[in-house]
């Protein structure tokens, strides 16, 4: 950040950040933007990081905990006085404040927290289903000797006609409640039947029963494919696929399998995972990893994260769903999930790929994964100018659910 910007004002706080930090930055950026589907509140959210500085996360665990449980205690009180929608909204405020000191747990001393808050974080989300005024089916779906948590979700009064449907794929950190406001709620203002679900690796498998992440979703995929097809209420010929962040890599992927969907959304598109990891690692270290040698980078990692601050915090949060040990054993794991030109061929659902300008993540990967999917997909920019800078454009999802809405729309016509 430039010197200047440090002193720029108040009105200038989208383009130069919230915070100095880019994870706090980009958490304030995505809560701001949930605010558009009532899944925070945005005094509430401003009021909240008022009084926490730069670098301070326990402070910035505390603030977000102590307000996802403060609202979970006022939604008890709505609900026991019969105000069933207040009661509803504040469930899913606070799931959604949880789900922010979730994410910050890594950065603190004392990890016990994680599993109390991520249990209460998923009481909140589970009373929001239990009272929201649309309608909703829990679901247990086969994977194996598994079964993954669903919830289907379907429009206010809703007949049981045959609706299309989306199934929505979260990503690798995110709660699944805030899939809400990154497609669910939108889907469901226009007709559409919306599941979603926890999958190897994320929320309820990953933090109950420690199970990791997959590169092969199209095993994850069509157990809810099958499910969802033996169903009086789903339309076979309307059936989509979403996936949001790190699912920018399982949907084309699953793609390259699956041929029962008629359409799908890689929010943004990404062609290799580990690319987000290896762009912060000095070509040495590449090069020891290309070259094997697991004694030595380990050596040399475990040396630098005694320097890292929270750098060693954002690798234990990004590492844990994979279910691996030891750093080099890490980055093999994640070099697994890559598209290449074989799978990509593969492919022939229609897929529209989302690029926001400022992609901090997977930058040029939407593009690349457009290029090898030329015949199929279609490329959609976001720029600043209409904010829908950053990864998957966080303060402009009422824009995104607009232009890939209607492009479903389109295509399930």
């Amino acid at each position: 950040m430039a010197l200047l910007d440090r002193f720029a004002g108040p009105h200038e706080a989208y383009r130069v950040g919230f915070y100095r930090g880019d994870d706090h930055d980009f958490d304030v950026r995505i809560l701001l933007g949930m605010a558009a589907y009532g899944a925070t509140e945005p005094g509430e959210v401003l009021a909240t990081i008022a009084d926490v500085s730069d670098g301070d996360h326990q402070g910035w665990f505390d603030a977000w905990n102590d307000l996802g449980r403060r609202l979970t205690v006022a939604a008890e009180a709505a609900a026991a006085a019969g105000h069933s929608e207040s009661a509803s909204r504040l469930h899913l405020r606070a799931a959604s404040y949880l789900g922010t000191a979730l994410h910050g747990v890594d950065a603190l001393a004392d990890q016990s927290v994680l599993l109390p808050v991520f249990r209460a974080q998923q009481a909140a989300w589970n009373a929001f289903i239990d009272t929201t005024s649309v309608t909703t089916e829990r679901l247990s779906i086969p994977l194996g000797d598994i079964t993954m948590p669903a919830v289907l979700f379907s429009p206010s009064g809703d007949d049981g006609a045959r609706r299309p449907t989306l199934v929505m794929v979260n990503g690798s950190d995110g709660a699944t409640s805030d899939l809400w406001a990154s497609g669910l709620a939108g889907g469901l203002a226009r007709g559409y039947r919306v599941l979603v679900f926890d999958g190897p690796g994320q929320q309820t498998l990953l933090f109950e029963q420690g199970i990791p992440f997959r590169p092969d979703w199209e095993a994850v995929v069509t157990p809810i494919v099958d499910l969802l097809l033996d169903r009086s209420d789903v339309d076979p010929e309307r059936l989509a696929l979403y996936g949001i962040s790190q699912a920018g890599y399982w949907v084309p992927r699953t793609l390259a399998f699956e041929h029962r969907f008629a359409a799908a959304i890689a929010d943004p598109g990404v062609v290799d995972v580990s690319e987000s990891w290896l762009s912060h690692f000095p070509k040495s270290m590449v090069s020891l990893l290309d070259r094997g040698e697991k004694e030595r980078f380990d050596h040399e990692m475990e040396l630098g994260m005694r320097f890292a601050g929270g750098l060693a915090a954002s690798w234990s949060f990004r590492a844990r769903p994979y279910g691996t040990q030891g750093y080099f054993d890490t980055m093999t794991e994640v070099r697994r999930y890559t598209i290449t030109d074989e799978l990509a061929a593969k492919i022939t659902t229609p897929l529209f790929i989302t690029a926001p300008e400022g992609e901090q993540f997977w930058p040029g990967q939407s593009e690349r994964l457009a290029q090898l999917t030329s015949t199929v997909s279609t490329l959609c920019r976001f720029t600043s100018a209409e904010g829908g800078d950053h990864h998957c454009q966080p303060l402009a999802r009422q824009l995104t659910d607009q232009r890939m809405y209607d492009w479903l729309d389109e295509r399930l016509a």
